[in-house]
C-alpha cells in the first residue's frame, strides 16, 4: 500500500468514525427528549387524576 492510499483509508476511517459519532449523540439526544416527554405526561397524568 502505498503512502498516499494509507493516508486515504485513513481519511475514509476518521470520516467514518466521525459520522457515526454523531448519529450516536443524536440518538441520545433524542432519547433523553423523548423520555422527558414521557415523564411530563405522567405527571400530567397523576395530578389531574380523579
Amino acid at each position: 500500500m502505498t503512502d498516499d492510499a494509507a493516508r486515504q483509508a485513513e481519511r475514509a476511517r476518521l470520516d467514518l468514525e466521525r459520522r457515526r459519532e454523531r448519529q450516536v449523540w443524536y440518538f441520545l439526544a433524542y432519547f433523553l427528549f423523548g423520555i422527558h416527554i414521557v415523564a411530563f405526561v405522567m405527571i400530567y397524568a397523576v395530578r389531574h387524576a380523579r
